[in-house]
């Protein structure tokens, strides 16, 4: 990968366009990247990284971070374009976050959505060809063609020091999480998860399997019962190695005790069954005996019954023989009951009519009757004309009501429909003044709005001035302090050089050695060398307070860097703030913001004054159109009116002709039809007495007639001796049992077998009842035992044929478990043939680790003279019980092995760049061997002595020999004048600038 061209507008710093020109500086190989602290030189890294990636290193990405220039103008938009090579292709990356931006119509702003482009060069003369607009395809194209992730890229290329130091003074843990994201090796990380996870899921397996051995274990047990003789039942636990087999040996005594038990209760059950049936036989022969015996005692019973009862039989003969000839008398006694029934019937008839007749109707005969129900059902037809009048009067008088209640309710309608329209004038104009004053409120708050944000800038300013001015107060006595020093030590340094100089002559006479000459005067003899004076400053307290010294004068100079930079921030913070204190900023702010929210309520109302309006002017045509509506049926009413009361009145005079003394009509005719009816069922009742009188006296005659043919005296006698139905079949039936229970008895006296079992001794059932049942009892207690056994046997067969079958399918998971178990143990670096008990991830990164090392050892020697050599190590820290990340110095001079912690300042820095070249190199093969032609260093180089700056600058230079060009970012001065190739960042008021500086470079 190779840099060409960045360009940069409203990003970090950089308030407008800039452009850095990588193939002018890259043409030395080496260039330095310089400038005030704060002016931007991070942010260049950040641009390239934001233009390949889509975002900023990790560490300057935090939550509120933005990417925009705040010394940018409004209308400009933050845009990063970068031109590379990658992959042997000419690309050129266009990103732009979310920001900010103008509305194109009216006040304020709305956001601009993220933006990507993608162009390729094609040199066969097509110029610049568009590829993609999608973030997520220019993401996943940047990070095939580079080989490597923004984690990667950021360690690799934009090489930070200190996390390389941090790196090189960290624990196993720390390095494995860094070198974890650089080689990702989540891919064996996650084997070992899934290791673990088939392991946990197979012991869970053979656990569940062990389980459900147990459980037909101890549903056996619960079916042998105390089969097993007394020998319990193993107590393993699932896993528990043996439990299978002590299992298998404890149900196989279990069964030959169960089918032991089996043939006992058989034998038991034959005996019970051979017992019970001699007792049922028993108990058969005395229950014949005592029924032959009862039956014998009733029948002698029942013939003494019948000889008490003779006398009984005689009178019922006689009464069922009267019985049947009183029946010839039944058919007239019942024509002579119905005659003399109808006939009283019909003269309770009459004399209920008779008295509701009036007087002189009361003795009518039937046709006199008849006359006068003829006479009033023509008087009643009469009537039938003045009863429609009628009804039609009473419909007027209801349609008259409803017309009365129509206009009334009309002429309410009217007069409320004229109050609302009155109040419509008023209503409109309150309506139009509500939307009048939210047009007004929403035009004020777009420019409260407007004034708004830049005053929330100016209390931004003021505050970042009160701060910067304390802190410039702070500075300026912290650099009069370093200056007060920096005096005092050079005078120190001055004071001891000048006594040094006074006494050189003994320093010198030190060195002297008889016979050689003197590096002065060349004699070989000295006689009187001079001598050390009280008090000699010699060169190593001359070295100290130089040191002294140059310490001192660096405080000096920071010191006023950093005053110089708060006071440029303070004279920034004050151009945006103006000479209003911070206070009074903050109160206009909080008017500003009330004022706004006011307006933006009073806008808010808009939508309902307007609904408000249109429901107005709705409800005022429809009430206008009400109004016209009611007085058109008010007119349409009167007419009608007048037209039924005329027909009302002509129909009052018929009806006063038709009613006469009644009150109605319909009274009228009530009565006349409720005497049609009286004198139609007078009339009818008297016929009625006549007919019924004369049948009556025809039924006594025929009565007496047929009590003399039948035998008896009189009609009453032949009455007494009659038998309904019911007796009769009474006597009969109670006849019919006299005669066969007469039979059955003497059938019964002649029985034989009831007669000689009378003559035995009484019979005894009950105890051989009780024989009978204490045998069934035996029998089904010993079935019951036996059934017990049986099912006892089947069981077990059963749940050792399952136990079995569990078993068989346990094996292979059992097996399965064992082989897995082993290698995630192995992986997890548990496992006793793990002997340095690594995991499998830190075994991967070890060996990355060893690879970084050598790689980084072929530089650290130079830069160290050949002193120094890292080695990787992967023996146990402190005690704990895994290796695998250790990383330690071997010293060429003392040809000791020791820790990375023990490097002074400039041997940590220098070893860290080794480190992290080597780490580049390792992580560049890994990534496919992508060339990386741009590298970058950013600080640490201040830590170093004169010569082993050289060192360095001469391992970064030999870079080129692999045609790389390395960028140094760094505020060491005297890098300024070994590198003559430069890109200074200039910090100003209005933003930041970029500095072409060389030989090789214009700008």
């Amino acid at each position: 990968m190779r840099l060409h061209t960045l360009r940069i507008t409203a990003f970090g710093p950089f308030g407008g366009t800039q452009e850095v020109d990588f193939d002018a500086l890259s043409a030395a190989g080496l260039f330095l990247l310089h400038g005030p602290t704060g002016a931007g030189k991070t942010s260049v890294l950040d641009a390239v990284c934001y233009a390949l990636y889509g975002a900023v290193p990790g560490a300057r990405q935090g939550p509120g971070a933005s990417l925009r220039s705040d010394h940018a103008p409004v209308a400009d938009l933050t845009e990063v374009c970068l031109d590379l090579t990658a992959g042997g292709r000419r690309l050129e990356i266009t990103r732009s976050p979310a920001q900010p931006r103008p509305k194109k119509r009216g006040a304020g702003f709305v956001t601009e959505k993220a933006q990507s482009r993608l162009r390729e060069y094609d040199p066969q003369g097509g110029g610049w060809q568009p590829l993609s607009r999608s973030h997520q395809e220019i993401g996943e194209e940047i990070t095939q063609l580079l080989g490597m992730s923004r984690e990667q890229f950021c360690q690799v290329v934009l090489l930070p020091q200190g996390d390389f130091a941090r790196f090189l003074r960290a624990d196993a843990e720390a390095r494995g999480k860094l070198l974890g994201r650089l080689f990702d090796t989540r891919r064996f990380a996650a084997v070992e998860e899934r290791l673990a996870e088939l392991r946990r899921a197979a012991e869970a397996g053979v656990l569940a399997g062990d389980t459900r051995l147990l459980t037909l274990a101890h549903r056996m047990a619960e079916a042998a019962g105390d089969s097993a003789g007394g020998w319990p039942l193993p107590q393993h636990r699932p896993g528990d190695p043996g439990l299978a087999g002590a299992v298998l040996e404890w149900a196989a005594v279990a069964r030959s005790g169960a089918r032991e038990r089996l043939d006992i209760a058989q034998c038991a059950v034959s005996a019970a069954e051979s017992r019970q049936a001699v007792a049922r036989h028993a108990l058969e022969n005395e229950r014949e005996l005592a029924r032959l015996q009862q039956r014998f005692d009733e029948t002698r019973r029942r013939a003494e019954g019948l000889i008490a009862r003779a006398p009984e039989g005689d009178r019922l003969r006689e009464r069922l023989e009267r019985a049947r000839r009183a029946e010839r008398i039944a058919d007239p006694l019942s024509q002579r009951e119905r005659a003399g029934h109808e006939h009283r019937r019909a003269v309770v008839a009459w004399e209920n009519i008779r008295g509701r007749l009036p007087a002189g109707e009361a003795d009518a005969g039937a046709e006199q009757l008849s006359a006068l129900e003829a006479g009033a059902q023509q008087e009643l037809g009469a009537l039938e004309a003045a009863r429609r009048a009628e009804r039609r009067s009473a419909a007027i008088s209801e349609e008259r009501a409803r017309l009365d209640r129509q206009a009334a309710a009309d002429d309410e309608l009217i007069r409320e429909t004229e109050g609302r329209l009155a109040d419509w004038e008023a209503e409109s104009r309150r309506c139009q003044d509500r939307i009048d004053a939210a047009q007004d409120a929403a035009t004020r708050a777009e420019q409260l709005a407007g004034q708004l944000e830049p005053a929330r800038l100016r209390l931004q300013a003021a505050r970042l001035r009160d701060r910067r001015e304390a802190e410039a107060a702070d500075a300026g006595d912290l650099l009069r302090a370093a200056r007060e020093r920096a005096n005092s030590a050079r005078e120190t340094w001055l004071d001891l050089r000048e006594r040094r100089l006074r006494g050189i002559a003994a320093e010198l006479a030190a060195g002297l050695t008889p016979g050689q000459a003197c590096a002065v005067c060349g004699a070989t003899e000295h006689p009187e060398p001079a001598r050390a004076a009280a008090g000699q400053v010699d060169r190593a307290a001359e070295e100290a307070a130089y040191e002294e010294h140059t310490r001192a004068e660096r405080d000096r100079a920071q010191a006023e860097r950093a005053l110089g930079a708060l006071r440029e921030s303070v004279a920034e913070a004050r151009a945006g703030a103006g000479d209003a204190t911070a206070g009074e900023v903050e109160r206009l702010v909080g008017e500003l913001q009330q004022q706004h929210a006011g307006a933006h309520g009073l806008a808010a109302d808009m939508h309902a004054a307007r609904e408000a309006q249109d429901r107005a002017a709705r409800e005022h045509t429809e009430r206008v159109a009400t109004q016209q509506q009611a007085e058109r049926r008010s007119a349409a009413r009167t007419s009608h009116r007048e037209a039924l009361e005329r027909e009302q009145g002509a129909l009052e005079e018929e009806l006063t002709r038709a009613r006469g003394e009644s009150r109605s009509v319909a009274e009228h005719a009530s009565q006349l039809q409720r005497r049609v009816l009286l004198l139609g069922e007078a009339a009818e009742a008297v016929r009625a007495v006549g007919t019924t009188a004369r049948r009556l006296k025809e039924a006594d005659d025929r009565l007496a007639d047929a009590a003399f043919r039948a035998g008896f005296d009189t009609p009453l006698a032949a009455s007494e001796a009659l038998a309904g139905d019911a007796e009769h079949s009474a006597m009969q039936r109670a006849l019919d049992a006299w005669q066969a229970e007469e039979a059955a008895v003497a059938e019964r006296l002649a029985e034989q077998d009831a007669s000689a079992a009378a003559e035995l001794p009484p019979a005894a059932p009950q105890a051989a009842r009780q024989t009978l049942d204490a045998a069934e009892r035996a029998v089904r207690d010993t079935a019951s035992a036996l059934d017990a056994a049986g099912e006892r046997c089947a069981a077990l067969a059963r749940l050792a044929q399952q136990f079995t079958e569990e078993l068989r399918r346990l094996g292979p998971l059992r097996a399965e478990y064992d082989r897995v178990a082993r290698m995630a143990t192995l992986t997890a670096g548990t496992s006793a043939d793990n002997e340095r008990r690594m995991r499998l991830e830190s075994y991967v990164l070890a060996a990355r680790l060893e690879q970084v090392a050598a790689a980084a050892t072929a530089r650290l020697r130079r830069m160290s003279s050949g002193r120094y050599t890292l080695v990787h190590s992967d023996a146990r820290e402190g005690g704990r019980t895994r290796s695998g990340l250790g990383l330690h110095v071997v010293d060429a001079w003392t040809g000791q092995e020791r820790d990375t912690a023990t490097l002074s300042g400039g041997e940590t820095f220098f070893a860290s760049l080794a480190l992290a070249l080597g780490l580049a190199d390792v992580v560049t093969d890994e990534a496919g061997g992508v060339r990386l032609d741009t590298l970058f260093i950013d600080e640490g180089f201040g830590s170093l002595d004169e010569q082993t700056l050289d060192e360095v600058l001469d391992v970064l230079d030999s870079l080129r020999e692999r045609d790389r060009s390395v960028g140094i970012v760094s505020h060491v001065a005297d890098l300024r004048r070994r590198i003559p190739a430069q890109l200074e960042i200039v910090k100003e008021r209005h933003g930041s600038a970029v500095r072409h500086r060389g030989a090789a470079v214009t700008g």
